[in-house]
């Protein structure tokens, strides 16, 4: 009977939106690539390609499980290990009107996406195994936690009400943090200046890919082809497009020249930041928020950076870190039960407890990802070595990891 239970818009949908965040990976991979020097390029595809193979694996194996499982523990435990109990019928606790074991599918994309964001801080100095070591161990034991902590059934910050659609905290301030601490332990880079992109276009298309999967992100995350759904889509899109305009913006006061860098920079910071809230605020409200994040992020990348001299490459704090914090605490303001009576209302509308439960998964978060993670780096480093020789640093990540080369007719 539980067959019947399924809805085929639902479930067209979120086959849709699973694609669509699959796709996030590779954009990521040429947003970032672009970003880097041209013999590091191949190093960064790699590294992303390589998190969508390893993570979906391990998430197969166990790692669903340790996320979504139903323990009230630290994680969810073994219940569902090699997919057991995961099939065609709905779980009522996640997703009643669409297979369980598409819903899996849709949570693996966030699971892959999250460990290649923190690529972007120690782009062009990491070894190809210690970072292969570093996703499944980073995946296991901070990422699934998290997630089980605010998604997950017996999660203790969900049951506090922590409100997160589509991974402000599980996401973003997750992969954000993990980039500071490991930007600040593997070093600075060799060259004395952060060097230009060498492929803008390159990153550009990154951007647009990431734009176009983040819809499946965060519309695909109502788990359901509804207005809530639909509402996510239109959020997301708004935000972005103010977090564009807000950086250009900064740009021009700062710098005096409008960049396509700064606007392609600043939708991500967009993205980011609708991220936990795109589900529960309305469009006006996500203008604010995308502004607000283009604007903080901007400042984050341009001030906050250069005053510390941490070497975060590709900025993944200064756009994931900070924008998904901005997000996460706006959420706790903006949030209305009018766009979806399964949330709470934010400060805005007479809940002011809502920022500070906001406000409590952004701290343990913070907390717990920057401990976990210097532990993992610090264990990584004393077994292999995490960082590459200064000789294979010149020389670029492509041909020293890779034995490859990205422009061979151009050398």
């Amino acid at each position: 009977m539980a067959h019947t239970m399924i809805n085929a818009g639902d479930t067209a949908w979120v086959l849709v939106s699973t694609a669509l965040v699959m796709l996030m990976t590779p954009g990521l991979a040429f947003f970032y690539g672009g970003l880097v020097r041209r013999k590091n390029i191949l190093g960064v595809l790699m590294q992303c390609f390589i998190a969508l193979c390893v993570v979906s694996i391990q998430w197969i194996l166990f790692g669903f499980s340790l996320a979504f499982g139903p323990s009230h523990g630290f994680w969810g435990g073994f219940a569902y290990a090699g997919l057991r109990g995961v099939g065609f019928a709905p779980n009522p606790a996640y997703a009643p009107t669409i297979p369980f074991e598409l819903f899996m599918a849709f949570q693996m994309m966030f699971a892959v996406i999250t460990p290649a964001l923190i690529i972007g801080a120690f782009a062009e100095r990491m070894k190809f195994p210690s970072f292969l070591l570093f996703t499944v161990l980073w995946s296991t034991f901070v990422y699934d936690p998290i997630a089980h902590w605010v998604w997950g059934t017996g999660g203790w910050l969900k049951m506090l009400g922590v409100l997160d659609f589509a991974g402000g905290t599980v996401v973003h301030i997750n992969a954000g943090i993990a980039a500071l601490v490991t930007a600040l332990i593997i070093g600075k880079r060799t060259i004395d200046r952060t060097p230009p992109p060498h492929n803008l276009p390159f990153a550009a298309l990154g951007a647009a890919l990431l734009w176009f999967g983040w819809f499946g992100f965060n519309a695909g995350s109502a788990l359901a082809a509804n207005g809530i759904a639909v509402n996510a889509f239109v959020t997301t899109n708004t935000a972005t497009a103010a977090a564009g305009l807000g950086w250009m913006f900064m740009d021009w006061i700062f710098n005096e020249k409008a960049t396509l860098l700064g606007v392609i920079s600043g939708a991500v910071a967009g993205l980011v930041a609708i991220t936990p809230a795109s589900g529960f605020v309305s469009p006006m409200a996500s203008i604010i928020i995308g502004f607000v994040a283009g604007t903080f992020c901007f400042l984050a990348v341009s001030f906050l950076k250069p005053k510390f001299g941490y070497d975060d490459s590709l900025d993944a704090f200064g756009v994931h870190g900070i924008g998904g914090i901005v997000g996460a605490i706006s959420t706790g303001f903006f949030a209305s039960i009018l766009i979806n009576p399964g949330g709470a209302n934010g400060l805005l509308y007479g809940n002011g407890k809502q920022v500070l439960i906001q406000l409590l998964a952004v701290g343990v978060t913070i907390v717990y990802t920057f401990i976990s993670t210097f532990i993992i780096y610090k264990v990584i480093d004393i077994v292999m070595g995490v960082r590459v020789s200064e000789k294979h640093e010149h020389m670029g990540i492509d041909l020293s990891q890779h034995h490859e080369s990205a422009y061979t007719l151009m050398e």
